[in-house]
């Protein structure tokens, strides 16, 4: 069962209207967004927008009403999808980033250490760059970087040159396969597997994750109605930090008004209740 985030501070900070017209950017299987519907009236509408075609056909299953409206794209997209659907102003944007558990748990999308499938990665399983190409094709350097800057991974020159000399043998096809290697680098298990960093790494730059929530809150915020609201709840300091930054600076350029000066973080019943939001963190902001 999937357990949405900080569910009950999301509410109260999004100040639902009965009438209002609110975007889940990460519509994902619907748990926020369900939420949402059931408190907005039989006049509010929900746009659901998410890169996953098998979240928007899960979404479309447990959401379909003439309430809601799902569409598939990223971050980038969010002013064009609402222009298209006709709608310039909203009440509300929720952003959830990170990967679902649902695409960490099928083995078939490559994204978990402990998966025997290919290296993929893909959140839109569209498209065409994939994990291994990152880790077949790129150079040493640029793996160098990505590891360094998207995982903060401290080995990153080690396990890059690992990865290089290994694929001059033969290719590293699998997960299980990359996780092997970088677990070689480290040479012990701490209490997180050695190729957490290496994995979030290259699942950022196979989505380009970063510079599609950069595009997506500046999109968010250009249709926010006056006294709309802007949350989002990140799992690790790069998205953190890029939410931070851009709500800091325009409450200082007078376009925002922060709604939270430290994030809100889940409590101990719901950490207990739900060990993966343990690393979340909620930040809002309005339109002024």
């Amino acid at each position: 069962m999937h357990v949405p985030v900080l569910l009950n501070e999301i509410m109260e900070m999004l100040a639902l209207k009965k009438d209002g017209i609110y975007v889940d950017a990460t519509v994902g299987f619907g748990g926020h967004a369900d939420a949402i519907v059931s408190r907005i009236g039989p006049y509010g509408k929900l746009i659901g927008i998410d890169r996953d075609g098998d979240a928007i056909k899960y979404a479309k299953e447990k959401l379909g009403n003439d309430r809601v409206y799902l569409r598939k794209g990223v971050f980038s997209e969010l002013k064009k999808i609402l222009l298209s659907m006709n709608i310039k102003e909203v009440d509300g944007v929720l952003f959830d980033l990170g990967v679902s558990m649902f695409q960490l748990r099928d083995p078939s999308r490559g994204f978990s250490f402990l998966s025997n499938e290919k290296l993929d990665m893909r959140m839109d399983a569209s498209q065409e760059l994939t994990a291994w190409d990152v880790v077949n094709m790129y150079s040493e350097k640029d793996i160098e970087r990505i590891l360094r800057e998207y995982g903060e991974e401290p080995f990153f020159r080690r396990i890059a040159r690992k990865i290089v000399s290994r694929r001059s043998i033969s290719t590293i096809d699998t997960c299980a396969e990359l996780a092997s290697l970088v677990a070689g680098v480290y040479g012990r298990r701490g209490r997180i597997h050695p190729a957490t960093r290496t994995f979030q790494a290259l699942r950022i730059e196979v989505n380009k994750e970063l510079e599609e929530l950069k595009k997506g809150l500046a999109s968010a915020a250009e249709v926010l109605k006056t006294g709309g609201r802007l949350c989002v709840i990140s799992y690790h300091s790069l998205e953190d930090r890029i939410a931070k930054n851009f709500i800091r600076d325009n409450v200082r350029e007078g376009f925002l008004r922060m709604l939270t000066k430290k994030p809100l973080i889940p409590g101990s019943d719901e950490i207990r209740q739900n060990p993966s939001s343990r690393s979340a963190k909620l930040r809002g902001c309005e339109r002024i």
